[in-house]
């Protein structure tokens, strides 16, 4: 299943020392996605179901934009799945049980749900998986820079909030953490702020706000050389999200 664009879609595109940070538009790219998906969230979690072809895809990959990490511009290592409100959230269907109490979930255009979080778990380097879920969090960053996106959603394992919390992203629960089947790990809704983490972040952390917005484009003959492809002083605190990361309900 390929994630459908629309006339509003502007793409991530940027280089992070050796690694490039892009929005999955091929179908090379986005068969790379869902296999990694599948790997983890299937054959190693237990989230999902296993599939015969190897691919882990749903009906949300038709309306998100999906942002992955590649090494040597070709391989795919790390990614995360932006779904734009109003469409449909899994939120509201998949995870309506981390919806314990009064909140109401923002369809606004200004909010996004955040889901497929992944790094490639044959990675056994803890540095560089930290490195990569930082990456991860910054083609976050700059796709809702681009599409003027202030909330978003996600579902975490309850402990990984306070981790994402300390990183120095003020995610707020929006629950009570609730075991979700069919892994029944306790999860917990999370909102985060983006103009909250900015107002922080200015004062508090100033040199991670700097290095979040701060990019090497991929520019002209390179940008069109990549779009072909497949068609004919926060390490410590990312290092132990990485340890983390399988945690993550985000599925």
């Amino acid at each position: 299943m390929q994630a459908l664009a629309t006339e509003e879609e502007r793409g991530v595109a940027f280089y992070e020392g050796e690694f490039l940070v892009k929005t999955l538009e091929t179908k090379e790219d986005l068969t790379q996605a869902y296999r990694l998906r599948h790997r983890i969230f299937a054959e190693r979690l237990k989230w999902v179901p296993e599939r015969a072809d190897r691919l882990e895809a749903d009906v949300y990959d038709t309306w998100s934009t999906s942002i992955g990490v590649f090494v040597d511009d070709a391989r795919l290592v790390g990614l995360v799945r932006m779904t734009h409100a109003p469409v449909p959230f899994m939120l509201e269907s998949e995870f309506s049980a981390c919806l314990v109490g009064n909140h109401h979930v923002r369809k606004e255009t200004d909010t996004a749900e955040i889901t497929r979080l992944a790094v490639d778990p044959e990675i056994a380097d803890r540095g560089l998986s930290a490195k990569l879920m930082k990456m991860i969090f910054k083609g976050m960053y700059h796709w809702c820079l681009l599409h003027d996106v202030r909330y978003t959603y996600m579902v975490v394992e309850h402990r990984l909030l306070r981790v994402v919390q300390r990183m120095g992203w003020p995610c707020h629960a929006i629950g009570e953490p609730v075991a979700l089947p069919p892994a029944e790990v306790l999860s917990i809704g999370g909102l985060l702020d983006l103009d909250e983490f900015r107002s922080q972040a200015s004062t508090c952390r100033p040199a991670m706000l700097e290095w979040l917005t701060t990019t090497t484009p991929v520019r002209g003959s390179e940008q069109v050389r990549l779009s072909g492809l497949g068609q004919e002083s926060d390490v410590v605190e990312y290092e132990k999200l990485s340890e983390d990361r399988l945690l993550i309900r985000a599925a």
